[in-house]
């Protein structure tokens, strides 16, 4: 036998791996860490970009650095990512809220009377808690009501008969327009008409608010990879296709046959405690093409990696542009309809840098009540009405969001024009000329994203908790096998926490969980050092109100 042909088997072997994780984001990196702490690491992970991180990054502008994607912690009880934080001493475990005040002004620059924004909010919270109840009670919505914005718009029209002046009822519906607005960027979608009124609840909200880490959320990344040996990484490396079942024969799957649920669905945990993982084994005059046993990955870059599981934790977006070439054979049926149903949305940030403060210190947001109903605009007039407020990060750091097809189409625009169009609408709002034109604005985006194509996930008008089951659900070659082969993990597979970074750290542990089990005892729950007493502490807290 040749050298060359030595040479190319021994490359080959280096691109065999028990497990090949498809991502570096926060899904991909927790799979990894699991792995780890659970004693295997026989894994590689495979990046389209050539950063860690997905939609979790942080850039430098002149004074301040900022977070384009994941911006807060999600609530404290049952947090991972709390926990994670916490345990490393990146926030303070006794979190004192600073003190938020907000002024919601019409596009003449007259400001609402607080005690009138102030209503108007507990109304709104009150309507959207309602909507919430269709699904934890198992309510039947109102005949012809399907949306969350067409139950909400309904109470609120009921709430304003009741006044007797004009003016009084249309400053109020301004307000409910902008909390609708704003609820777009909440549930990552183009309007509130759009999101499923039985589903809504399905979003489970842990207990503690919303949490800012100091120091950035980008600083969890660090705590995510620590662990990792660099080489195990592998970016700038996207994929286009995953072989995953290459025996042929599609049937197995049961994709319409009756035993379909258990081949789909069947529990791991009923197997069999002697079972191992299978050894890996090369004939050196064997062609790759005839690994019939292993996954195969192909990259762009010509590489080919093999695996005896390969968990896929490429966004929901990016699997609504390419499910259909990506996978061979394609996924079930079930699978690209869930795709299909639910939502991915582009939500934006835009950053407005000052040289120096020119609001009220005591100002914190400026809500802006645009009137929207007169005549249709272009969205090239239109897409700023969009926005909903403008949120002070600092005397010198104004921050804007905006979602939807405006978000889209704002994304065409220069950094430049973007500025000068938030500019015109401060000056407006607040009825001032001389409010300064930034320094820098910098704007996200995510649908232009490539390796993103939007922000999070959301049940669209249609679709439910089960498509985000159906996505989360592992792909065996048939019913005969004990473990999966293809398993999907990221915030679009986690029912109850879907959109969030939290949500992608447990689906990318139970992933890898399953891909272990059951060649483990004694799993390793929480994958962060030191964060063993603080759960006991935080699970003894009790919570009055």
């Amino acid at each position: 036998m040749g050298d060359e042909e030595l040479n190319s088997s021994k490359t080959c072997d280096k691109k065999k791996h028990n497990v090949v994780i498809i991502g570096a984001g926060m899904a991909g990196l927790a799979a990894a860490n699991y792995l780890i702490n659970n004693g295997m690491e026989d894994f590689i992970i495979i990046e389209a970009r050539k950063r860690i991180g997905g939609r979790i990054i942080s850039i430098p502008m002149k004074n301040h650095r900022v977070e384009l994607g994941a911006n807060w912690i999600h609530g404290v009880l049952g947090n991972p990512i709390y926990e994670l934080a916490t345990a490393n001493g990146l926030v303070n475990i006794i979190n004192v809220p600073k003190p938020h005040k907000v002024i919601a002004a019409t596009e003449d620059g007259k400001q609402a009377p607080f005690n009138v924004l102030q209503e108007i909010h507990e109304a709104y919270v009150c309507f959207l808690r309602r909507c919430e109840e269709y699904f934890l009670c198992q309510y039947l919505p109102p005949p012809d009501i399907n949306s969350v914005g067409e139950h909400i718009n309904l109470e609120a029209t009921i709430y304003l008969e009741r006044l007797p002046s004009s003016e009084e009822k249309k400053l109020r519906r301004l307000i409910f327009d902008c909390l609708l607005r704003r609820e777009t960027c909440i549930s990552g979608c183009n309007s509130m008409d759009e999101i499923d009124l039985s589903e809504l609840g399905s979003y489970t909200e842990l207990q503690g608010g919303n949490i800012l880490i100091p120091s950035g959320y980008s600083s969890i990344l660090q705590l995510m990879t620590k662990n990792i040996p660099s080489e195990k990484i592998i970016s700038n490396c996207p994929v286009k296709k995953i072989n995953w079942n290459s025996n042929g024969n599609s049937d197995d799957l049961g994709e319409e046959s009756e035993d379909s649920d258990q081949t789909v669905i069947e529990d791991v945990s009923k197997a069999s405690n002697n079972d191992k993982i299978p050894k890996l084994h090369v004939n050196v005059e064997e062609k790759p093409k005839k690994r019939s046993n292993y996954v195969e990955v192909q990259c762009d870059n010509g590489e080919n990696y093999y695996a005896n599981h390969v968990i896929c934790t490429i966004p929901l977006g990016v699997l609504k542009d390419h499910a259909a070439t990506l996978f061979d054979p394609q996924l079930p049926q079930y699978k690209n309809e869930s795709i299909e149903r639910l939502l991915f949305t582009p939500v934006d940030k835009i950053f407005l840098e000052y040289d120096r403060p020119f609001l009220n210190p005591d100002i914190t947001e400026i809500m802006l009540l645009w009137d929207n109903s007169g005549a249709q605009e272009s969205m090239a007039d239109s897409w700023y009405k969009k926005m909903y407020s403008f949120t002070k990060v600092s005397e010198t750091l104004l921050l804007g969001w905006v979602s939807g097809k405006e978000a889209e189409y704002m994304e065409t625009l220069s950094m430049e024009e973007v500025g000068i169009t938030c500019t015109k609408i401060l000056r407006k709002f607040l009825n001032d000329p001389f409010v300064p034109e930034p320094i820098l604005c910098v704007c996200t985006s995510w649908n232009k994203q490539a390796y993103t194509r939007g922000a999070y996930t959301a049940i669209a008008v249609g679709a439910s908790q089960s498509d985000i089951e159906s996505l989360a659900q592992p792909l065996f070659r048939n019913a005969r096998d004990k473990k999966p082969v293809l398993l999907f993990a990221g915030e679009h597979t986690h029912s109850s926490f879907y959109s969030t970074v939290h949500g992608a750290f447990l689906s990318g542990q139970t992933a890898a969980k399953r891909v272990l089990s059951p060649d483990v005892s004694g799993e390793n729950e929480l994958e962060c050092p030191g964060s063993a007493d603080l759960q006991a502490w935080i699970q003894g807290i009790q919570i009055n109100g």
